[in-house]
């Protein structure tokens, strides 16, 4: 019975127009031509002997593997063949006794099922002993020169395109890191220029409450009224409408000086009379100056807190706060560095952003 599944002719001419895109550019056309014809011919073969031949019992994975092992090292030593300086006359003998090699060697390996790599293994050292005892016998009979003989026998396209994989692979490497490298640069300076903003508006908030300060204390000291207890007036107006629980938290804030003040006032029933009105606006925004505002919990304002706070701060002090903390904990703030959101929970992310701000 034939092998369910397997469509050697299929599978042949996919390997073909495979190899189409992969001949080195720098080649004739009649040599890219032989590569890709080679290819074709010896897969083609390959496929079909292993589909009537129904004494191997192979299944269509197996004779996958077997017919692309065949096309692979037919692609590779036929490249070599053409940079080994051997004339094209002589190119199908060398490649019949490599793919024959193979052939029976591949079969023999899979019925046996022996593990993939050794296959290949004990594949590549056949190929390598037939095509130098081929370039020998060419040697021997006066066909190719010394010169020649060696220059063929250096040849290995495999290895040159295993290395230009990795060397690829170590280009791509290098330049993600650079590219890392650069995108953290530009956070930090994101970071510095952010920081430095910050510092730039509260000094300027400073200076701008210094100056109403000094507005309302020569207006309150024409009144009689200094500008703390215009404050704590101000205040105690606002706390009027509050719950009785709420007051007493807040009077519990303030040194007991300033809290009994707090209470007379509110007991005041004309406090709004002994001060003006505008000023109690000016007071009352000043007061809420000092408040901080509840940022909105985001994964954006999280890593972008964190990074406000290592633009002022040493990554050892940073790590001295949580090195107390669970692996998680540490990763995550480890990714925030360069910019990410790690695995933790947004709530959870926001609290320790807060206990890492205020332990700094």
């Amino acid at each position: 019975m034939a092998i369910e599944g397997f469509d050697y002719k299929e599978f042949a001419t996919s390997m073909s127009e495979q190899a189409k895109e992969l001949v080195p550019a720098e080649l004739q056309d009649f040599e890219k031509e032989y590569i890709v014809k080679t290819l074709g011919n010896f897969t083609m073969l390959a496929g079909e002997a292993l589909y009537n031949d129904t004494s191997l019992n192979l299944d269509a994975e197996q004779a996958v593997l077997i017919t692309q092992i065949i096309a692979e090292w037919s692609f590779h030593k036929s490249i070599d063949l053409v940079h080994s300086g051997i004339l094209p006359e002589y190119w199908d003998s060398i490649m019949q006794k490599i793919a024959f090699t193979i052939f029976e060697i591949a079969k023999q390996a899979v019925t046996k099922k022996i593990p993939q790599e050794q296959l290949l293994q004990v594949v590549e050292h056949h190929v390598v002993k037939v095509y130098k005892q081929s370039i020998e016998e060419l040697k021997e009979k006066g066909i190719i020169s010394e010169e020649i003989k060696n220059r063929a026998e250096s040849q290995s396209n495999i290895d040159a395109m295993a290395q230009a994989a990795q060397q690829a692979a170590q280009q791509a490497q290098a330049q993600e890191q650079n590219e890392v490298s650069q995108k953290a640069q530009k956070q930090r300076e994101m970071a510095e220029e952010s920081a430095r903003l910050a510092e730039e508006k509260r000094k300027k908030r400073e200076a701008d409450r210094a100056n109403k300060a000094a507005v309302a204390n020569a207006v309150n000291f024409a009144n009689g009224i200094s500008h703390k207890q215009l404050k704590l007036m101000s205040l105690a107006l606002v706390m009027k409408i509050l719950s009785q629980d709420k007051v007493t938290t807040i009077l519990n804030k303030f040194e007991p000086n300033d809290s009994k003040f707090i209470s007379q006032y509110m007991n005041m029933a004309d406090l709004e009379s002994h001060i003006d009105g505008d000023l109690i606006v000016d007071c009352l925004k000043e007061i809420k100056d000092f408040i901080p505002s509840k940022r909105k919990l985001t994964k954006e304002n999280v890593v972008l807190a964190l990074q406000n706070v290592y633009a002022n701060n040493s990554r050892e002090k940073v790590e001295k706060i949580i090195k107390n903390e669970r692996p998680l904990i540490k990763r995550f703030i480890a990714k925030t560095y360069d910019n990410e959101y790690g695995e933790l929970p947004l709530k959870i992310a926001g609290i320790v952003t807060e206990y890492v701000e205020e332990n700094i």
